[in-house]
């Protein structure tokens, strides 16, 4: 009788800001393997911290090139040292760190193509790059090139409409105008320009891999209704660049078989097929297995972005969203499980460190009278509103705590417990007025997955039931990017017969219900939304110079 084949395994690589990881995944959706390798401590030869180069400017932050290369090399080198069978990987995808770009010089595609096995990627590759150092999605020095794009495009409300976003320092399209503007001799030289996550795929495919709809949706290049560029956004930004960046393909797309570099150093299969790589953002929305109708909300610890040592405790919400309606905040993205759907992605600074700030002052740094405050005060808070953007904010542009009571008087101050529930309240109420903004809308079977700190919070989760008015769910998200990218691969396998990302990965383990909304909240926060907008109206007034 025949032995029976040991599973096919699924790889999902993430080339994220500060370290690079792996999962892989069998046939049941099971991680059977995980590593990483942390740049600051693994890599120490390039001096990174926090994976990146903050310049004298403090605008300016890259990231080298050869390091993502030599964490890659490190990479797979562990995972054969512990044993690891890449012969049984039948496919592999990955994601990387939205809005970073990679410049090849002239002649890196034939480099590609004739890797020799006996030599690692890094001294392979170490002459490749036509700009040594990678603009990443921190850097914010392209303010220049931003304003020159939106005039062309005729406004930041007209580039939103087009690309989904307004333009953005770290986009791609702008510091590809930037590296054009200050670096001419080295643009000149480039050969190819790709994003992180399509210089990744490159890597595994051997040539140039092809930018994929979702991704190339944070460059400010991106027609996203139509998935192609827009010639408006090249020819800003320079011209023929459609030359350099290829043609976007589906984010499900196979791209082709491995490199045979790779079969015959850490003997992957020659059928291994490569699907393309996406944006981390993106890759986590696959991860977390958003379907239309839901929305995710994290609390996330953001990498400083200066020589700061500490860092921003961000909140982010993703969004399924069909109709999209780009605006002056927010982001639109090509769906990267849907074609015929869109994500969003908003960002509020002022998140968990404003949370532990009220708590300190309000319930005594402790968080069982903060939660105590949640139960024991009315949903609507009686009518009392407060925006508490302790730093300048970024969804909404605005600064400063702002209190007013039920007839839209400002005051100076709450009572602690008033005060626990108006910042949560207040939170959460901005998360959903800025979410309908760009689209998105509360359905039968809408669910909100709660990731990150705040989802510990059993008071904190109910509030963000009853403002949604729809039920709350946590999710074990630890590596969704990878996860994300693992899932991808297995879809790209199938999705040429037709079948759906939610076909491949509907044995996933089931998110986990924690809260359910009030009878009463959707009155309840329908009414105190519409007060929301007028009174940030108000708020943003005040904050304009």
């Amino acid at each position: 009788m025949a032995a029976a084949q040991d599973p096919s395994l699924f790889l999902g690589f993430d080339f994220s800001t500060q370290q690079l990881k792996v999962v892989a995944m069998d046939e049941s959706l099971s991680v059977v393997h995980q590593s990483n390798v942390h740049f600051d401590s693994d890599l120490p030869e390039f001096r990174t911290r926090g994976g990146v180069h903050v310049h004298a400017d403090r605008l300016t932050v890259t990231s080298p090139v050869l390091m993502w290369v030599k964490a890659l090399d490190m990479l797979l080198d562990k995972m054969k040292e512990a044993g690891f069978d890449f012969s049984r990987v039948k496919a592999l995808s990955g994601s990387g760190q939205q809005h970073g770009s990679v410049f090849w010089t002239r002649g890196a595609s034939e480099t590609l193509k004739n890797l020799q096995p006996d030599q690692s990627l890094e001294t392979l590759l170490q002459d490749s790059f036509s700009v040594p150092a990678s603009p990443v999605w921190m850097d914010s020095s392209s303010r220049k090139q931003c304003d020159a794009l939106q005039e062309a495009a005729g406004g930041a409300l007209r580039l939103a409409h087009i690309t989904g976003s307004t333009a953005y320092e770290r986009f791609t399209g702008n510091q590809i105008a930037k590296v054009r503007a200050t670096r001419p001799e080295e643009f000149q030289k480039t050969e190819r320009i790709s994003l992180v996550s399509s210089f990744a795929a490159s890597l595994f495919l051997g040539g140039y891999a092809a930018i994929d709809y979702s991704d190339g949706s944070g460059m400010n290049l991106l027609d996203i209704r139509s998935r192609s560029w827009s010639q408006i956004c090249l020819e800003a930004v320079s011209p023929q660049l459609d030359l350099l960046l290829g043609d976007p393909k589906p984010s499900s797309s196979i791209l082709g078989p491995v490199s045979s570099y790779f079969v015959q150093r850490y003997g992957f299969s020659e059928s291994c097929r490569v699907v393309a790589f996406t944006g981390d953002n993106p890759a986590s929305l696959a991860g977390m297995r958003l379907q239309q109708g839901d929305i995710a909300v994290s609390s996330y610890c953001l990498p400083p972005n200066s020589r700061e040592v500490k860092a921003v405790e961000s909140d982010t919400v993703f969004l399924w969203i069909a109709d999209p309606r780009p605006a002056l905040q927010g982001h639109v993205f090509c769906n990267p499980v849907s074609e015929q759907a869109f994500m969003a992605l908003l960002c509020f600074k002022n998140g968990s460190l404003t949370r532990e700030r009220v708590r300190d002052q309000c319930a005594g740094a402790s968080w069982e009278p903060f939660s105590a405050a949640l139960r024991d005060t009315p949903l609507g808070n009686g009518g009392n509103i407060g925006f508490y953007f302790d730093s300048q904010e970024i969804t909404p542009p605005a600064v400063g705590v702002h209190l007013f009571d039920p007839q839209d008087v400002q005051v100076c101050s709450f009572s602690p417990q008033v005060e626990v529930r108006s910042l949560v309240e207040g939170q959460f109420l901005s998360r959903r007025l800025h979410a309908e903004r760009l689209g998105y809308s509360i359905i039968p079977g809408t669910r909100v997955l709660a990731t990150g700190g705040a989802s510990s919070n059993n008071e904190i989760l109910q509030v963000l039931s009853d403002v949604f008015n729809a039920p709350v769910f946590t999710l074990d998200v630890s590596n969704s990017a990878c996860l994300g990218s693992a899932y991808r691969a297995l879809h790209g396998l199938s999705a040429e017969s037709g079948a759906s990302f939610f076909d491949v990965v509907k044995n996933a383990p089931e998110p986990q219900l924690v809260a359910a909304p009030h009878p009463e909240a959707k009155e309840v926060y329908d009414q105190m939304l519409q007060r929301y907008a007028r009174l940030e109206e108000r708020v943003l007034q005040k904050s304009r110079p």
